[in-house]
């Protein structure tokens, strides 16, 4: 029987697994040059904190969560996204108490079970970024910047910033009123999924992607004219901090996330190349949802994204930022004698950090020279029974083709490695 790689999932192969190391290494030096520490939580949790903070009535818990019953009976989840985890993380491990500001990141597989099309898999990459403690807006638009700084880092040019305000639980109510009679006359028209959420989040209406519900929905009342005096002073500061940043945007009025837990702030960064799934990451401000999974209540704000609609705009802009991976040397050795002579060197430039290929199975130089040039090495470093006799090294340049002989120490010196004791 063969078997295949279950839809919806992909394999990170040798040749890509370079890039994708370098894309989470700008990651996290951004991450971390704002101040951020990385955070680790398991890939499954207790199915009801997703339930409690993602709302029943969404999509990710209706229909996208992968359930399982362990052997107790209790309900499981795979995580379908990355907040939730570390608010409960944060919450059962007292964060709080050791700083004001909790500044976190992650990364980590996150699991949905969605129809797989480009930039979209039922297994994904996902990083983000959570800041807990403050409801001030500077820290809106510092979570704004961070995810700003990593696509520059990129080389990414593409990208487009668009900002909301969703309000809060008071200034809501009379938006959600106003929604449901703007959209009761044409019930008819709605999708099934629609007319459900009519009944029971109407703001989930607007970020219905039928073609028919989106052409309605683009004449809704939208949040912005119902905002309270806080929420609006919030959404200007929010403004004024990505002036003084010098990050560009754009408000859109119709931009709602898709869970419950988001309040005041929403974002999203887009690549309107991508066609339908244009949205490389996303976020906002969330901060009832500590409370609402028996924390503290305090205020947060953050961001998340997927490494796979990156890695489409990277390869769409023709950016590629990892160097083809080429070892240091290629070791040839010939002969028993070299043999004993040859494998403590190569342990030794190793152990400096130094990559080195060894193949028993070639016997000829000639083959063995050719497997060298075909890695790509750097350098051959070659020991026969001239080289036994001599206690002296040949190593070849593959690049210039030059071939010199030294002492050990001298090859340290040439590969630009430390020699060990």
């Amino acid at each position: 029987m063969q078997y295949k790689i279950p839809r919806g999932t992909y394999d990170i192969l040798p040749q890509d697994s370079r890039q994708w190391h370098k894309v989470i290494s700008v990651f996290r030096e951004t991450a971390q040059s704002f101040g951020y520490e990385e955070i680790v939580t398991p890939v499954f949790e207790q199915a009801d904190l997703f339930e409690r903070s993602s709302g029943e009535s969404s999509d990710i818990v209706r229909k996208e969560m992968y359930r399982f019953e362990d052997r107790k009976g209790r309900i499981f989840a795979l995580r379908p996204e990355g907040t939730a985890p570390v608010v409960r993380s944060f919450v059962e491990n007292h964060l709080d108490a050791t700083a004001r500001i909790n500044r976190l990141y992650y990364i980590g597989p996150m699991f949905r079970y969605d129809r797989p099309q480009a930039g979209r898999y039922r297994q994904f990459y996902q990083y983000g970024v959570e800041c807990i403690g403050s409801h001030h807006p500077y820290y809106d638009a510092e979570i704004i910047a961070l995810q700003n700084t990593f696509l520059q880092r990129l080389g990414l040019k593409g990208i487009t910033l668009e900002i909301n305000s969703v309000g809060c639980a008071t200034c809501t109510k009379d938006y959600e009123q106003a929604l449901i009679r703007f959209y009761e006359p044409q019930k008819a028209e709605l999708c099934p999924d629609c007319l459900e959420r009519l009944n029971n989040k109407p703001r989930r209406l607007l970020d219905c992607k039928v073609p028919h519900c989106k052409t309605i929905s683009a004449k809704a009342p939208v949040m912005l004219d119902f905002l309270d005096a806080d929420c609006r002073s919030h959404f200007e500061q929010v403004q004024s901090y990505l002036k003084l940043m010098n990050i560009s945007y754009t408000i859109n009025p119709h931009i709602v996330r898709g869970l419950d837990y988001y309040t005041h702030t929403a974002f999203e960064f887009l690549n309107n190349s991508l066609g339908a799934q244009n949205a490389v990451s996303g976020g906002g401000r969330y901060n009832g949802l500590l409370k609402q999974i028996g924390g503290m209540d305090l205020p947060a704000v953050g961001i998340a994204g997927g490494f796979e609609r990156l890695m489409l705009s990277l390869k769409q802009e023709q950016i590629m930022p990892a160097d083809e991976f080429r070892p240091d040397v290629y070791l040839i050795l010939m002969g028993k004698e070299a043999i004993r002579m040859g494998i403590p060197l190569m342990n030794r430039l190793r152990q400096t950090g130094l990559a080195v290929i060894f193949d028993p199975d070639k016997a000829s130089l000639k083959a063995q020279l050719k497997a060298a040039d075909g890695c790509k090495a750097r350098f051959a470093v070659i020991i026969g029974a001239d080289e036994v006799t001599s206690g002296k090294l040949s190593v070849k340049n593959l690049d210039s083709k030059e071939q010199i002989s030294c002492s050990f120490d001298e090859l340290f010196r040439i590969l630009g490695s430390p020699s060990l004791p």
